[in-house]
């Protein structure tokens, strides 16, 4: 009797999860009946006036080697387009396009142009498509692109160890003469954090929103850069308080993490730029980055400066803060495009909001007159003393 009532019970379970599936597939089927009698019937036909479809094409990446030139470019607009002839400094060229044919909506192809380009000197490629349409795109100075060799990479290792690693090791070593200070000074330091992590936040949206500009338009550079940046926050404040609010050297790992995530932002830029011949690797450029990112290390030290972490954390927060501009110089100068590197700008900027308020969290509940201690001369001192600096250090590298 037991049995038969415990197969009736598993009967009566079972029938409202079928009906579940069942009105879960249900608006599925219409759904797909519905695009299927769209595309075999065509009901927009009488709409079309006979004008040609509208193109887009986005160029993402170009490559200068001893066989001449090669772009990568994306197709935007609302058909699949045909690339009919391109032109390099007002004269048609033959080319080869891989893969051929049409190049559908999103999709991407390389063209290779036996151009022979001059070194340092500029030039225009223009992109005609069957419709008559045309792309321009300009090289501004032209210079070998990188190839894929130890000698190169040896090379973008040792200039992103010393605009990224070098710099927060550098600050990170202010840590003993940092561990002195008395309240006041505490309120400094960690004002200080806020402020320069306030201008690394303004920065990289300024830079991801620029970037983003230079993308596809079917990748909503603007929209892209609003969500990504908002999930990095979310996840990272879930993340950080899944154990109660980080303090301490949880709070220094997030600082790193954050600063991390926007210097892996930047090397990309930066190996882009120098692959391009944009920006020159001049030795005032270089000590700009390096003093430009020491304060970095000073804000990741002013969370434990009531700990004695061992040699080895120190060694990792530094790893973790400046060797994503190691990484961004490689992935920069080898497989740029303009949408990732304002997608990794984006997600540093919601890593570096989120370290923002759990400082500001931190320094509130230190005091119990929290609200006062952030307009405390010496807080406010420290707030503008970072952002100042960071702007000032930020002028030796704008070119």
């Amino acid at each position: 009797m037991t049995d038969l009532s415990r197969t009736s019970a598993d009967t009566r379970a079972d029938r409202p999860r079928s009906a579940y599936l069942l009105w879960v597939a249900l608006p599925l089927v219409v759904l797909g009946l519905a695009i299927a009698w769209l595309v075999s019937s065509d009901p927009l036909s009488s709409f079309r006036n006979g004008a040609p479809a509208v193109e887009n094409l986005t160029f993402e990446r170009t490559i200068l080697g001893a066989d001449g030139i090669r772009v990568l470019i994306r197709a935007g607009g609302s058909e699949p387009m045909t690339i009919a002839q391109v032109q390099v400094d007002d004269a048609y060229w033959q080319f080869t396009q891989d893969p051929p044919g049409p190049i559908a909506r999103g999709a991407t192809a390389w063209i290779s142009l036996p151009y022979p380009w001059v070194l340092g000197e500029a030039h225009a490629i223009n992109v005609v498509t069957s419709t008559g349409t045309t792309f321009g795109h300009e090289i501004a100075v032209a210079v070998p692109t990188p190839t894929r060799d130890s000698l190169s990479f040896a090379a973008q290792a040792v200039l992103g160890a010393f605009v990224g690693i070098l710099p927060v090791a550098i600050g990170l070593m202010f840590y003993p003469a940092l561990r002195g200070v008395g309240r006041s000074g505490m309120d400094f330091l960690l004002s200080l954090t806020v402020g320069l992590l306030a201008f690394l936040f303004v920065d990289a949206l300024e830079d991801a929103f620029e970037l983003a500009g230079e993308a596809a338009a079917l990748f909503q550079g603007p929209t892209m850069i609003v969500l990504a940046a908002a999930a990095s926050f979310l996840l990272l404040m879930a993340a950080g308080r899944r154990s109660g609010t980080p303090t301490g050297l949880a709070l220094a790992t997030f600082i790193a993490l954050g600063i991390g995530l926007h210097n892996l932002g930047e090397g990309l830029a930066i190996g882009a730029a120098f692959a391009s011949g944009a920006a020159g690797l001049g030795t005032f450029l270089v000590l700009g980055f390096t003093l430009h990112n020491i304060t970095e290390g000073i804000g990741i030290a002013a969370p434990i400066l009531k700990q004695r972490p061992p040699l080895r954390t120190f060694a990792a927060l530094t790893l973790l803060a400046g060797g994503p501009a190691v990484i961004g110089l490689w992935i920069g100068s080898l497989a740029y495009a303009p949408q990732w590197s304002a997608l990794a700008l984006a997600v540093g900027a919601g890593a570096i909001l989120q370290v923002i308020v759990e400082l500001v969290s931190m320094q509130l509940r230190q005091r119990t007159d929290g609200t006062r201690a952030l307009l405390a001369p010496s807080a406010m001192a420290g707030l503008a003393a970072g952002v100042g600096f960071m702007y000032l250090t930020a002028m030796l590298v704008k070119i």
